[in-house]
């Protein structure tokens, strides 16, 4: 199923969104409540048109990232890529469940990069880890029925 032209459009809009939301600056207290905003994005559009968005998508966005960060180049691309590559694994699962389970598997999926990403951080000193980054995770689960529904209502309007 190919996209239409809008919704290609839609797709990186949200997309782009999505990484000016990730490296909006916030003070140093509140970074550990910030979404993984490109995670969800990656995820909703993985789950949505599989054939369309995937790994090349979190890769590409990752060195995105990257750049736009300072972080190691490749660091944010494997943490995505990851990301991308579960939510085109699981997406038949992911539509069959209801918005609360999806949430609940999402958390999981960003729980699971926020581990990758937390022991890349280690490998390169970035410090002790404690429990807390995964906070973004839950976050991001809570706010997944709001972000799919306004998603889906948003591509049936630009497809009707």
């Amino acid at each position: 199923m190919a996209f239409r032209p809008q919704t290609t459009l839609l797709c990186w809009l949200s997309l782009l969104l999505a990484l000016c939301l990730q490296v909006m600056p916030l003070p140093d207290v509140w970074l550990i409540w910030r979404p993984q905003w490109l995670g969800l994005m990656l995820v909703y559009w993985c789950i949505v048109s599989p054939q369309s968005v995937g790994v090349v998508h979190g890769f590409a966005f990752g060195l995105a990232l990257d750049v736009l960060q300072g972080a190691p180049l490749g660091h944010n691309a494997l943490v995505l890529s990851l990301t991308a590559f579960m939510g085109v694994l699981l997406y038949q699962r992911i539509r069959a469940y209801s918005l609360l389970q999806q949430a609940f598997l999402v958390i999981v999926v960003l729980g699971i990069a926020q581990l990758v990403d937390q022991w890349l951080r280690s490998i390169f000193g970035a410090g002790p880890v404690d429990l807390s980054f995964l906070l973004s995770a839950v976050i991001g689960g809570a706010l997944w029925p709001w972000l799919y529904t306004l998603l889906q209502m948003l591509r049936r309007r630009l497809t009707a």
